[in-house]
């Protein structure tokens, strides 16, 4: 029995969401109508960046980043998720769950240190107006998105590869949406003080060091806006910022609200459903914000409209 019990574990079993079949269908279908608007409305603000000339600033540039990590992480976790839902749970393997474990921590973590630059652009945009044009040019854009995708998905690596070194034995039920890594390390039959440890530490980098300079940015740019006499200038100074800080509430309100706020008294039906806020909802947000009220998106729709009726 001891023996049959220390068998190491290759595979598990997501659960998902338990119910009838009317629900998980219902579910279903809602997810996959929220999974094309997202990957649709992304490509769209991709397409228009890359094409209108409109566009062709920085601060659009690095939007269309953000849009390539909405992508990502929606891509990563929902059609694995509907996989399960219709078939009420579902297998995969250990490499499988490191990998979707992977690619959506690592995005995430991009994502931090995206908004973390976009802040960096509107403080130059605002408080160093005749600057802007040397200080942000294309290299300069370039060289800070990549640089933050590397730092994405480098702090990850090496934890991750630790983490798929660990036995795991007894059970293999993962009751959850997707592969996290607090319900994986929960069946790990090896010690994973050191993992939680570096986790903690990723976590705080990961969110500290944007947090921080989008602070420090945005102290700034109150500070300029106020010294502007005209109200017609500070609205126009406030306007450009609001999209940028819309995306950021929600967020860091949708990261805290699953990992930093206490979670005692919560069911594990209510921390699926708030997972689904930072996988499913926040991609799909995103690019209406950047366009419900942006009037240069606007005309670059209605440009590439006229030109495909042309």
């Amino acid at each position: 029995m001891q023996e049959r019990n220390l068998t190491k574990v290759t595979e598990f079993f997501l659960l998902g969401f338990q119910g009838n079949q009317g629900f998980r269908i219902s579910l279903f279908c809602l997810l996959l109508v929220i999974y094309w608007v997202t990957i649709c409305g992304n490509l769209l603000i991709i397409t228009l960046v890359s094409t209108s000339r409109n566009l062709h600033t920085p601060m659009y540039f690095f939007i269309s980043q953000l849009s390539i990590s909405d992508i990502l992480v929606i891509s990563d976790i929902v059609p694995y998720m509907l996989h399960i839902l219709l078939n009420n749970g579902g297998n995969i393997t250990l490499i499988e769950c490191i990998t979707q474990l992977y690619v959506f921590g690592a995005t995430e973590s991009s994502e931090c240190f995206l908004l973390g630059m976009m802040s960096y652009d509107r403080y130059v945009a605002i408080c160093n107006p005749l600057r802007y044009s040397t200080i942000m040019t294309n290299r300069h854009c370039v060289i800070l998105s990549i640089t933050c995708w590397l730092f994405g998905f480098s702090f990850l690596f090496i934890i991750l590869v630790k983490t798929a070194k660990l036995n795991f034995c007894g059970t293999n039920i993962i009751d959850y949406l997707f592969c996290d890594m607090v319900p994986l390390l929960e069946l790990a039959c090896s010690d994973v003080f050191i993992i939680h440890l570096e986790m903690y530490l990723l976590s705080i980098l990961t969110v500290i060091i944007p947090t921080t300079l989008i602070v420090i940015s945005y102290v700034y740019i109150v500070s300029a806006v106020l010294k502007i006499t005209s109200s017609t200038g500070r609205q126009k100074a406030f306007s450009t910022c609001s999209s940028h800080l819309t995306v950021v509430a929600i967020f860091y309100w949708t990261i805290f609200s699953v990992y930093v706020i206490p979670t005692k008294g919560r069911t594990l039906t209510m921390s699926k459903i708030v997972s689904l806020l930072y996988t499913v909802f926040t991609p799909l947000v995103n690019p209406i914000i950047y366009s419900l009220r942006n009037t240069d998106i606007h005309k670059a729709i209605q440009e590439t409209r006229a030109k495909l009726m042309i």
